[in-house]
């Protein structure tokens, strides 16, 4: 009895060694004690954060001592699951009968294992091979490393201490640490040891200097750099059938786009020719342009194009059509993308190819998208987005302020919103309007019209009509009370989508024409005398167009203002600015009598407006920076001026010297000198400006008041602040121009940075270039503020600008 029921264990154990699933499932549990072990001891498997990547620097690096105790427990550990993987060979060899009489167990035992046992077992075994695989290039990096000692090699892959690579070490430590996260550093031959590290964040990204002592021509790490291609000179287009062909069919949205572009071709082949006299003999560089419009792609979902004919939002197509026409009119050489397949296309990213980067040059100078297509481009060309995101231009219609921009640091500070956290310059990021000075003003135009139009419009204006701003039957609701007032003086017409019956939210009084075409809505525009909004949607198109027809645009003002921290729609966007109205464009830059902007909660103020309506004459009026010439002249200077792949180099007064000094001397007098007939204080004349755009001729610096920012500070002194000349503030020398008294003056990373505190004395200077905030207050300081002056109806560019 005692020998049958040891046989019988000597059975299920060997049938248990030969199950291979179980077999393996022994040694993964060796090699998760192992991982166990390395986690606990140094992270070398720990899970990567979201976010993580070489571009966010980390030191989680073993010391040597703790390391070399690390590597000692490892090493014993291996040997034991080396030694029983060799005792289990060992029992292969069995015999026929053996392993007939241990099939039959194992079909017993399989009747008695829960269902999708062996799969998950498998799944596992999967997973401890990849692991074997990382242990194994650890091994060959120890390997390496050694050899490297014992050779007298190891000098030369030191890490550098360049100042013109100043983030190599940091990169190196998160290499060290994090270079088994992604396949892509295998792929490109990345081992573990630090010369592979360098090689790779030298020849594949740019953190490094070259290796003196590579062979620059091997690849296949090292691609051989190509010749740039000449310079072609861009030539103003007026024909625009080529891009209509490019803009693509299949889509209601599309359709949308291509009848703008087709109703306003016109239009910009007249602000084509203005544009070209004015720029006289001037050479353009034509530029390779990608745009890849992200919100319409059905990765992204595209809820916009069902909506097209059903009253949806059309101020994002309204801006991409003038987009694409303004580059196209320009001269560029463009591409347009609708789906993650022609952007993939375009980028030469193959298909499998994962999130390596690419080693060759960007196949484009700039590339146009939105949050979705930057989401989209993140997935399909991973590293390369981080490699290339210089050329990137981000069209954000309410703006991302740098707070939100810095990963690190909104992550930190409460910041983090679902958009945002990018770590590009925040000038990188275009506005639908100019409302955030840290980004760049993109726009889009409206209609223009000539003096006959004009005339016209004033003839058959009804003096009696207006015209309400909301296509949606929910943007009706609760807003009886103030449209029986304005029933008393005008008759009022609508344009809310509907099917079949009139939706119950619109008054009886209101005549409602249903969804209109463009051009209809225009004739409806140039007859009314109001055109009246409901507080949404916020910052649209609209609003111009009827002003451009000739309308008087009344809106509600908000109080308090709203913003994330009070109201739904903009939580979540990356952006604290505070909107006083529906359209705070309108409101500030055109105002009175354009524009009335009236608390519609207080009767008699609303009852007021309209019989003030009543008795104004107002032309049609169009600001220049939203007419087609404004758009090509805005857009023009920030392809040939702007360049954020060239790193700003550290602003140092003291290597400035004196306009027209023999040998260049050194500047002993103020930077910064008080200007005739103003508080503010502009660039020295007698000091030779570095080279900056826009130029430092157009520089006001002035001080905020304690919790304002310069945004405000500035728009108060009738100027716009002027993000990219934060860097040359950020010093004493700005300090000491403004007679600011510091007992302490110190670097940090805060976005409300240059400032100081008047009652503690205390100073502080950026030590972030992307934290350089327009935005950014704070009740305890008061800000250095760079400001600038502007072009008349064009507030995107300095007086010196083009």
């Amino acid at each position: 009895m005692i020998t049958g029921i040891t046989d019988g264990k000597i059975m299920v154990r060997r049938c248990l060694v030969t199950f291979k699933p179980f077999r393996i499932f022994v040694v993964g549990i060796g090699f998760f004690s192992l991982c166990f072990l390395m986690t606990s001891l140094g992270g070398q498997f720990s899970a990567k954060r979201l976010g993580d990547s070489p571009f966010t620097i980390r030191t989680e690096v073993l010391g040597g001592v703790e390391s070399r105790g690390v590597l000692r427990k490892i090493s014993d550990m291996l040997e034991v699951i080396l030694k029983r993987m060799d005792s289990l060979s060992k029992l292969d060899n069995t015999s026929t009968t053996d392993a007939r009489r241990l099939d039959e167990l194992s079909s017993a035992i399989n009747k008695f294992q829960p269902a999708g046992l062996v799969e998950r077992i498998q799944a596992i075994a999967q997973n401890v091979s990849n692991m074997a695989i990382r242990v194994e290039q650890i091994l060959q990096n120890s390997m390496v490393q050694g050899k490297a000692v014992r050779d007298g090699t190891s000098s030369q892959c030191e890490v550098p201490r360049d100042p013109r690579f100043p983030e190599c070490p940091g990169k190196v430590d998160w290499m060290r640490a994090r270079w088994t996260s992604d396949p892509c550093y295998a792929f490109y031959g990345v081992d573990g040891s630090d010369c592979s590290f360098l090689i790779y964040l030298s020849e594949v990204e740019w953190f490094c200097p070259p290796l003196t002592w590579r062979n620059h021509s091997s690849p296949p790490t090292q691609h051989v750099q190509q010749p740039k291609a000449p310079k072609r000179q861009a030539a103003f287009r007026t024909d625009l059938s080529v891009l209509l062909d490019q803009v693509g069919t299949g889509k209601e949205s599309l359709s949308f786009m291509k009848r703008r572009i087709h109703r306003l071709a016109q239009q910009w082949a007249t602000a084509a020719n203005r544009l070209d006299t004015k720029l006289g003999q001037r050479w353009r560089d034509q530029k390779k342009i990608l745009v890849h419009v992200g919100f319409l792609t059905e990765e992204s979902g595209d809820v916009f194009s069902p909506k097209v004919l059903k009253g949806g939002p059309l101020g994002e197509m309204v801006q991409w059509a003038d987009i694409l026409t303004a580059l196209h009119v320009l001269g560029h050489n463009l591409k347009i993308s609708m789906s993650v397949k022609e952007l993939q296309g375009f980028l030469g990213v193959p298909p499998g190819r994962g999130s390596c980067p690419l080693i060759g040059p960007l196949p484009f100078d700039l590339i146009y998208t939105d949050y979705h297509g930057l989401q989209q481009m993140k997935q399909h060309m991973g590293l390369s987005l981080k490699k290339h995101k210089c050329h990137i231009r981000v069209i954000d219609t309410f703006g991302t302020e740098p707070a939100y921009n810095h990963e690190e640091y909104a992550t930190l500070h409460g910041y983090r919103t679902n958009w945002g956290y990018w770590n590009l310059n925040a000038r990188q990021y275009m506005t639908m309007f100019p409302h955030t000075p840290d980004n760049s003003f993109m726009g889009f135009v409206s209609e223009e019209l000539n003096e006959t139009e004009k005339r016209s419009i004033q003839q058959s204006k009804v003096n009696n009509m207006a015209v309400v701003y909301g296509k949606e039957a929910s943007m009706w609701k609760g807003k009886e009370g103030f449209l029986q007032i304005l029933h008393r003086y005008m008759e009022v017409h609508g344009t809310v989508y509907y099917e079949t019956q009139r939706p119950p939210e619109v008054p009886a009084f209101v005549k409602n024409h249903g969804l209109l075409p463009q051009h209809e809505l225009q004739q409806l525009l140039r007859k009314a005398k109001l055109f009246i909004g409901f507080g949404f949607p916020y910052e649209g198109p609209a609003p111009l167009e009827a002003i451009a027809n000739g309308c008087i645009f009344l809106q509600p003002k908000f109080q308090p203002p709203h913003s994330s921290l009070n109201h739904e729609f903009f939580r979540g966007k990356p952006t604290s600015r505070e909107v006083s109205s529906q359209h705070p464009y309108a409101e500030q830059y055109i105002g009175r009598p354009h524009v009335m902007t009236v608390d519609y909660n207080n009767s008699l103020e609303f009852d007021s407006a309209i019989r003030e309506i009543m008795r104004s004459k107002v032309e049609p009026y169009l600001p220049y920076e939203y007419t087609c010439e404004g758009m090509l002249e805005r857009v023009h200077a920030y392809i040939q001026n702007q360049n954020f792949c060239t790193p700003e180099p550290p602003f140092i007064p003291a290597n400035l010297s004196r306009q027209g000094s023999a040998g260049g001397s050194r500047i002993t007098g103020p930077l910064f000198v008080a200007l005739p007939n103003s508080t503010t204080l502009g660039w020295a004349s007698n000091v030779t400006a570095p080279p900056a755009w826009p130029p430092l001729s157009s520089l006001r610096l002035l001080v905020s008041q304690e919790g304002q920012s310069c945004v405000d500070a500035c728009q108060s002194a009738g100027l716009i602040c002027e993000p990219a000349h934060f860097l040359f503030i950020n010093n004493k020398e700005a300090l000491r121009g403004l007679q600011v008294q510091c007992e302490v003056v110190d670097s940090e990373i805060n976005h409300i940075l240059p400032a100081f505190s008047v009652v503690r004395r205390e100073c502080g200077l950026q030590r972030e270039p992307l934290l350089f905030s327009c935005a950014g207050h704070s009740p305890k300081y008061r800000r250095l503020c760079p400001c600038r002056d502007f072009r008349r109806g064009q507030v995107a560019l300095c007086r010196d600008c083009l």
